[in-house]
């Protein structure tokens, strides 16, 4: 099963979490991370980010990137989301 768990952060205090799940093994492990994070946005109600090029190294290296303000469009309530793999 392959997860992600997503937590917002205000004021270095998680405001909220969720983990997402796919089991569908037959996605390819980069339509399952969007799935996932889609799944995250959605509960957490707030837009997809903009994967920049810094969060795009961040993850492949590490399973983890925080996404802040310049990674939305729409104004955020947040300091920042963080995605980070918890089982592949």
């Amino acid at each position: 099963m392959f997860r992600l768990w997503g937590r917002i952060f205000k004021d270095n205090r998680m405001i909220k979490d969720h983990v997402a799940q796919d089991g569908d093994y037959s996605k390819d492990r980069k339509t399952m991370v969007f799935d996932t994070i889609r799944e995250i946005c959605h509960k957490f109600d707030v837009a997809e980010p903009i994967w920049l090029l810094p969060n795009i190294d961040d993850f492949a290296y590490r399973g983890k990137v925080r996404f802040n303000a310049d990674n939305f469009i729409e104004q955020i309530d947040f300091d920042y989301l963080e995605i980070q793999i918890i089982e592949e």
